[in-house]
């Protein structure tokens, strides 16, 4: 068993990370969340120590692993600080802000025979896991074409917002989850497109991207708005034989946002009109309609993956270098920002 200590008590640690951990009691204890203050919406967990003194989780031996949530801009200093007390370290996306650190962090780790990977735990969403399958089926034949969407309909975001920060970026908060998507599947792009706005004007919040990744004769599209009223089938993909759409995205979060927690055994699980649309044609020529059950995603399976890599010594579900390609990917698109 690994003994967690969080450093953050926002949405992130309670939403994301607390709900997942707690239905696998067999391998983690959560001794300790680290607070800036005591006040806060959410409720306490029961057996936890709740500290503002962030000495007490370093420094306890008892505490294996240590999981960061606070905003990206701390995410460097806490991650440094943690490993260089002797702690494996898990760190909430985006990992950091620049490649460089990315690499000075891992290089860390190495030396001190620690375990370091960016939390990507939307590689467990149910949307993409079927996405996945139908993919592997090869009944769409070769694939050309992907497009997946992120998309919101949240103009007060943008508009309470006069300045424009890296930290803030829609491309850095809401890319980091489908990049790694792309990247996990696929690896690194041949090449790349960066179209990174700010759609209230220069100097303003960017709230819009769309990013092209070739792969040989292949094009992923990740794209996504906070000025979509109707959203975009969360993934199109686009083969030789057909197509597959799946409109509706994972429900984990849906589910989280109403407390309706991962210890059910329908949490997250789509129904029937969640399934995605297969079309395609069969080798004989004979046109195909059928929809698809959706795989079952569940966050709790990266702690599950993180546990047997920091306890067993099996490969990290992250490698340093997906993490490391998605933020120089991530530079890239700020850098293009018009």
């Amino acid at each position: 068993m690994l003994t967690l200590a969080y450093i953050g008590n926002g949405k992130s640690t309670n939403r994301y990370h607390l709900p997942f951990v707690r239905t696998l009691k067999d391998k983690f204890k959560v001794k300790y969340v680290y607070v800036r203050h005591f006040k806060s919406e959410w409720e306490k967990q029961p057996y936890v120590t709740y500290t503002t003194d962030l000495d007490v989780l370093l420094k306890d031996t008892t505490v294996n692993l240590i999981v960061i949530t606070t905003p990206m801009a701390s995410h460097y200093e806490y991650a440094k600080l943690a490993l260089e007390h002797g702690k494996h370290v898990l760190v909430e996306k985006p990992f950091v802000k620049t490649a460089r650190e990315a690499k000075e962090l891992f290089q860390l780790a190495k030396e001190k025979g620690l375990i370091l990977e960016c939390y990507q735990n939307r590689r467990f969403d149910s949307d993409f896991l079927t996405v996945q399958k139908v993919i592997d089926s090869q009944k769409l034949g070769d694939i050309y074409e992907i497009d997946m969407h992120f998309d919101y309909f949240r103009p007060e975001v943008s508009q309470g917002t006069e300045i424009f920060n890296v930290e803030d970026s829609f491309v850095y908060t809401h890319a980091c989850h489908t990049l790694d998507q792309v990247i996990s599947c696929f690896g690194v792009p041949t090449s790349t497109h960066f179209d990174v706005r700010q759609l209230l004007g220069e100097g303003r919040m960017n709230d819009y991207f769309d990013i092209d990744l070739y792969y040989q004769n292949m094009k992923v599209s990740v794209k996504s708005s906070y000025f979509r009223i109707k959203p975009r089938p969360s993934f199109v993909v686009y083969g030789m034989k057909g197509t597959f759409i799946k409109d509706k995205k994972d429900r984990q979060e849906e589910h989280l946002k109403y407390f309706y927690m991962p210890e059910h055994d329908d949490f997250g699980v789509d129904t029937l009109e969640d399934y995605g649309v297969l079309t395609y044609v069969d080798d004989l020529g004979c046109i195909h309609e059928e929809k698809i059950v959706s795989e079952k995603g569940h966050y709790k399976y990266f702690y599950e993956h993180l546990h047997d890599t920091i306890v067993l010594g099996k490969e990290k579900l992250v490698k340093d270098e997906e993490t490391i390609l998605q933020i120089e990917l991530l530079e890239k698109g700020v850098e293009n920002l018009w």
